[in-house]
């Protein structure tokens, strides 16, 4: 069985067990979250899909950690003008192991 939820603005095909990083979240280390906007569920041969969200269908997830992805440098640079412009840039995430997906 497996959910496809949205958060963050981005789409995860999530199964129970499954850990993944996505935007950050306000939750502490530690707590649970509930996630209700599941676009779709498959257990099997049946599927279900939303219009746009499934109603009554929500994920429970355990938030493990938040941190800080690598770091990704972004140059600007214009030849024979003499410009020259670097930015850095880490963009932060909350880790999420999922642990039941439930559809009533």
């Amino acid at each position: 069985m497996y959910a496809v939820i949205k958060t963050g603005g981005k789409q995860y095909k999530v199964a129970e067990g499954d850990t993944l990083k996505v935007e950050k979240l306000t939750s502490e280390v530690g707590k649970s979250v509930n996630i209700d906007s599941v676009l779709s569920v498959v257990d099997g041969e049946k599927v279900t899909i939303g219009t746009p969200v499934i109603k009554g269908a929500s994920v429970g997830a355990t938030v493990v950690s938040h941190g800080r992805g690598n770091k990704v440098i972004i140059f600007k640079m214009n030849r024979r003008k003499h410009y020259r412009k670097t930015q850095g840039h880490r963009q932060s995430f909350t880790e999420l192991k999922i642990n039941k997906i439930e559809i009533k």
